[in-house]
């Protein structure tokens, strides 16, 4: 008969070997260049470091389900932008240059090199101004259904117009503009998560970022960068394959059929498939 603390001695190794496996998780805390605290969380090691980045009115949760995936062969960082999850909210003018200060912060904080920057929606041009500040340390862009037309105008009559109604009842326009972000078969209860989620964002922030997102012109920044560009899209929005051919170092894109917006979040095994792909390609390329 086996005695009960033997028993016990043998759970707590069995415990301790399936412990051993698992990636544990740092978070820390950065300081963008205008004094804004940026939260953050690292795991995982080796090259390339894959540093996340989250879109409008989101936070870095919106990686749940690449985080853990990736940090068994890659040091992966996320954080929350300036004004979202759990980073600071002093700041006045929510710039696209600004957030791109924000990730430039985290990556120099924790001093990485050989990084590839994932950004969703709106980060995607946040991580066009922090590769301009990271010169040197970056080896490729990922797009996650973002960079569909580097060409695009947004006329300033119809920005005004479209800013203007989240002024007048920012709860329930943003609720109404996540939901069209999705498709018919979307799942039912990650559309209700994502739009309470998103319209729970501070206003300010909100109505503030979208204003500055869409006046932002990436083509002055991408002149300065000398990186190949690859998207992971849905098939939601048309991609102007041209444009970013004629602006970027190298751009491709591979398109998600049947999702929407959050394609991270709707089909994460595929989504993460495809990224692996990418990011082994960059690696290659950056040989």
């Amino acid at each position: 008969m086996i005695r009960r603390s033997t028993l016990t001695m043998l759970f707590f190794l069995l415990l301790g070997l399936a412990l051993v496996g698992c990636t544990s998780t740092k978070r820390g805390e950065a300081v963008s260049s205008d004094g804004v605290a940026i939260q953050y969380e690292v795991s995982g090691k080796g090259e390339p470091v894959l540093v996340f980045v989250h879109g409008w009115c989101c936070d870095r949760g919106y990686w749940r389900y690449q985080l853990s995936r990736f940090a068994r062969d890659h040091k992966v960082v996320a954080l929350d932008l300036a004004g979202h999850g759990g980073s600071g909210a002093n700041r006045t003018d929510w710039t696209v240059e600004s957030f791109g200060g924000d990730v430039a912060a985290v990556v120099e904080l924790l001093d990485l090199e050989k990084v590839i920057l994932i950004g969703h929606s709106m980060g995607g041009q946040v991580n066009l101004e922090a590769a301009r500040r990271l010169p040197g340390r970056i080896i490729g862009l990922v797009g996650v259904d973002t960079y569909q037309d580097f060409e695009a105008e947004f006329p300033r009559e119809r920005r005004d117009q479209f800013i203007e109604s989240f002024k007048v009842d920012f709860v329930r326009r943003t609720e109404n503009f996540v939901r069209g972000m999705f498709v018919p078969r979307s799942d039912s209860a990650l559309v209700e998560w994502v739009v309470r989620d998103m319209a729970s964002a501070p206003p300010d922030v909100g109505i503030g970022a979208m204003a500055e997102f869409l006046a932002y012109r990436s083509i002055g920044t991408l002149a300065e960068l000398n990186l190949p560009i690859r998207c992971i899209n849905s098939d939601k929005y048309p991609v102007n394959v041209e444009a970013g051919r004629r602006h970027a170092l190298s751009f491709e894109v591979t398109l998600m059929h049947g999702l929407g917006h959050f394609v991270m979040l709707e089909d994460p095994e595929r989504f993460n498939a495809l990224l692996t792909g990418v990011i082994e390609g960059l690696k290659t390329k950056d040989k």
